[in-house]
């Protein structure tokens, strides 16, 4: 995962926050999708921030995990959401 890549998210993809964790719909599939709060945190964060970097520096701030375990979970929750169709990440 490049971390100076930014997210776009799929203009089929509704989300809505319920109750702390965030619920998905893409219209396009019609499937749903649910984020725990560790989900909700980054998909919220990836709302704010340009590049994947500063959704990384954020996450840091709030939890206390190393650096090269949240960039590797990241990566993770990233490819997961490329392969539903989500999102793509492209280069700025």
């Amino acid at each position: 995962m490049n971390l100076e890549q930014k997210v776009t998210f799929a203009e089929t993809v509704f989300a809505q926050e319920v109750d702390g964790e965030m619920v998905l719909l893409d219209m396009e599939s019609e499937n749903y999708f649910g984020l725990d709060e560790v989900g909700t945190s980054i998909w919220q964060a990836m709302q704010e921030k340009e590049t994947l970097k500063e959704v990384l520096d954020l996450l840091l701030e709030q939890y206390d995990v190393e650096s090269d375990i949240l960039e590797k979970d990241l990566a993770i929750f990233v490819d997961k959401l490329i392969e539903s169709g989500l999102v793509k990440v492209e280069k700025l």
